[in-house]
């Protein structure tokens, strides 16, 4: 299906996924990296070394779910926009989801925006938190958005 859509189906999504006992625990990075290309940043980037070193540059990515606290340095390195962090404990009816954006002009804090799933459809209205910009300009913005907790799965990026 990705190699026809670009979409992963939603296994590969669920895989990509922790427990939901992880999620509950606060921040955690989700990888959706399915493409065996020479590829590493997200594992030099990572301080807590929950991603483990790739034996061959063209392996995938391999998380230890506990083992990251949700930093999120992987987003902002990883030149496929493949890395999220998502974090259940937000509050009771939202989880954050902090997610590479590399258009312009940038959202601001607060703003309500059309929250897509992978495919690019409108799935429902989500909040700007946060947006934090890089101080040099090889890095990707991160934006923070509030998700309804039922979409924690379905929301991957959003439009002004």
């Amino acid at each position: 299906m990705l190699e026809k859509t670009g979409v992963p189906t939603p296994q590969e999504i669920e895989e990509a996924f922790p427990s939901q006992e992880r999620l509950a625990k606060g921040p955690v990075a989700i990888i959706e990296c399915y493409q065996n290309i020479p590829c590493n940043p997200c594992y030099t980037a990572c301080h807590k070394e929950a991603i483990k070193e790739f034996e061959d540059i063209n392996d995938l990515p391999q998380i230890n779910h506990d083992d990251c606290n949700g930093c999120g340095l992987c987003i902002a390195n990883c030149p496929g926009l493949a890395i999220m962090v998502v974090d259940s404990s937000y509050s009771k009816d939202e989880v954050l989801i902090k997610i590479p954006y590399e258009f312009i002009p940038l959202p601001e804090e607060g703003m309500i925006v059309k929250g897509l799933d992978r495919k690019g459809k409108y799935v429902c209205d989500v909040k700007v938190v946060k947006v934090l910009k890089s101080k040099t300009l090889d890095r990707t913005p991160i934006i923070s958005i509030a998700v309804p907790r039922q979409y924690m799965k379905v929301i991957r990026n959003f439009e002004m």
